[in-house]
């Protein structure tokens, strides 16, 4: 046991383990990790390695919501109910910065009330990343009567505030994730996009989509993944970056095979993907804006590696069928639910699970992302036919 940093934990419905150790933290998600794979694929535990980082103050992405004193943060147990928070110690130094000058300018605002529907103010999502860079996206009740008087608060915001880049988006639906239209975004200062370095490749992506919340463990996933293909004769193969979104495995690893395929569903990342291959000078990417399931449509004939990053939810089981069908050589499942991947695994019949890596993104949560290699297993039709050509 160990005191907890945060003075709000017990509280905020963020954390939950700053009362452990660190290292026993890392310890029990190996264990558990071990658990799903040893009942699903009979893995040893010991066999996991684990990738870490900082303890506290490594997220780049944050999302407050606003208060009557300012921003906050969901109370542990509830959906509506918000506590205010000064600090947060797992986010970067630079997102606290940002909250301090939010919660500084914007009291007694017109927020959002969760209960009621009423309110301007949502939430803003704060982000930062190691090239120095900081950014607000707020997200705004589009139908709110006081939305004109809101925006030019922001705007005077936006003068003031050490933010690089100030974007807001007027939001009729939920709380504003990933799918955003085009017409709803207001940029008032710099850009929409971010700019993060990963593995020698520099990668732009929206201020509002998906990119690793924790860039320092997530450069350690990408040296990973590429350690892991440098094992395999990869000349001649073509290489599938799955649920792609804006490049990072396919454009980090293109340079080890002769062409690269990289798909998104999602239009605003395979746009910055699109751009994201052009800045790091990728001969051989050829990018798809294309469903998982859409699989067929990608031209893939020939020896394949594969690498897969879906969304908690997993893979469907169309999208394993196909890629069965097209017998990569390797699949590397990148995992962000270890509960659902030990699910996944037991459906890719024809393949053995080679190793597996716990990367831990998310220090003092229960959170933590696995990186499973799983190899074709050697068919057998009167002697043994040579599938995984190892160097």
């Amino acid at each position: 046991m160990t005191a907890p940093l945060c003075h709000y934990f017990g509280k905020c419905g963020g954390c939950t383990l700053q009362h452990l150790d660190y290292s026993l933290q890392r310890e029990n998600k190996r264990k558990r990790l071990g658990q799903i794979l040893d009942k699903v694929v009979d893995f040893d535990e010991e066999k996991i390695k684990i990738f870490f980082d900082k303890e506290y103050y490594y997220r780049n992405r944050m999302d407050f919501l606003f208060t009557p004193k300012g921003l906050g943060m969901r109370e542990k147990g509830s959906t509506v109910r918000v506590i205010d928070v000064e600090q947060c110690v797992i986010a970067s130094e630079g997102i606290n910065l940002v909250l301090r000058e939010l919660r500084s300018y914007f009291k007694d605002n017109d927020y959002y009330n969760l209960i009621s529907n009423k309110g301007t103010l949502k939430s803003a999502v704060v982000r930062s990343s190691r090239l120095g860079e900081k950014a607000v996206c707020f997200m705004l009740n589009g139908e709110s009567s006081h939305l004109g008087e809101v925006i030019e608060k922001i705007k005077q915001f936006a003068k003031q505030t050490s933010a690089d880049k100030v974007i807001l988006i007027s939001d009729n639906n939920k709380e504003g994730e990933d799918n955003v239209e085009e017409d709803n975004i207001l940029v008032v200062k710099g850009t929409e996009f971010m700019r993060e370095k990963l593995s020698g490749k520099e990668f732009s992506y929206p201020i509002f989509g998906f990119f690793q919340n924790n860039s320092f463990v997530g450069e350690k996933m990408q040296d990973y993944v590429r350690e892991l293909l440098t094992h395999y004769n990869t000349k001649g193969a073509k290489l599938l970056d799955l649920y792609a979104g804006v490049g990072t495995f396919g454009i980090i690893n293109a340079d080890l095979f002769e062409s690269a395929a990289i798909m998104e569903s999602f239009m605003e990342g395979i746009a910055e993907a699109r751009k994201n291959v052009v800045e790091n000078k990728i001969m051989n990417a050829l990018t798809y804006n294309l469903d998982a399931k859409q699989l067929r449509k990608v031209p893939l004939s020939g020896k394949l590696f594969v690498i897969v990053d879906p969304p908690r939810s997993g893979m469907d089981s169309k999208v394993i069928q196909q890629l069965q069908y097209l017998k990569p050589e390797v699949i590397i499942y990148v995992s962000c639910n270890p509960e659902q991947l030990g699910k996944d695994l037991v459906k890719f019949k024809d393949y053995k699970l080679k190793s597996a890596a716990l990367f831990d993104m998310f220090p003092q949560t229960s959170h933590s992302e696995v990186v499973a290699e799983l190899a074709r297993k050697i068919e057998k039709r009167g002697r043994a036919l040579d599938q995984l050509i190892l160097k």
